[in-house]
C-alpha cells in the first residue's frame, strides 16, 4: 500500500517562510506526476504547485514566485518551499501523486498551515 505523510507545518507570521515534506512508503514518486493541494473551509480544494515526471514545474498564479516545489526520488521526498507567506496561504496542505499507469491517486493526510500574526 502507498502511503504518504505530510509534515513541516505550523504557525507563521505574515512574511514569514515553511518547509513543507512529503515522504513516500515506495518509490512512488519516480515517474508520477506529484502535486501540492491546498483546502480552506468553505473553499474549494486548490491544487497550488505540481511538479512532473521530467521535472516541470507549474503553480496556481496565487503562489507564483513565492512557492517552489521540488523532489528526491532517491529519497522518496517531495518538498514544497514557501516563502513571502499571507494569511490567505492558511489551509490544510496535502500532497498526492498519480500512478500513471491505472491512475489511481493517493493523498497524505495533510499539514496545517497558519499564517497569522
Amino acid at each position: 500500500q502507498v502511503q504518504l505523510v505530510e509534515s513541516g507545518g505550523g504557525l507563521v507570521q505574515p512574511g514569514g517562510s515553511l518547509r513543507l515534506s512529503c515522504a513516500a512508503s515506495t518509490s512512488i514518486f519516480s515517474g508520477n506526476p506529484v502535486g501540492w493541494y491546498r483546502q480552506t473551509p468553505g473553499k474549494q480544494r486548490e491544487l497550488v504547485a505540481a511538479i512532473l515526471s521530467g521535472g516541470n514545474t507549474n503553480y496556481a498564479d496565487s503562489v507564483k514566485g513565492r512557492f517552489t516545489i521540488s523532489r528526491d526520488n532517491a529519497k522518496n521526498m517531495v518538498y514544497l518551499q514557501m516563502t513571502s507567506l499571507k494569511p490567505e496561504d492558511t489551509a490544510v496542505y496535502y500532497c498526492t501523486v498519480r500512478r500513471a499507469w491505472d491512475r489511481s491517486d493517493y493523498w497524505g493526510q495533510g499539514t496545517q498551515v497558519t499564517v497569522s500574526s
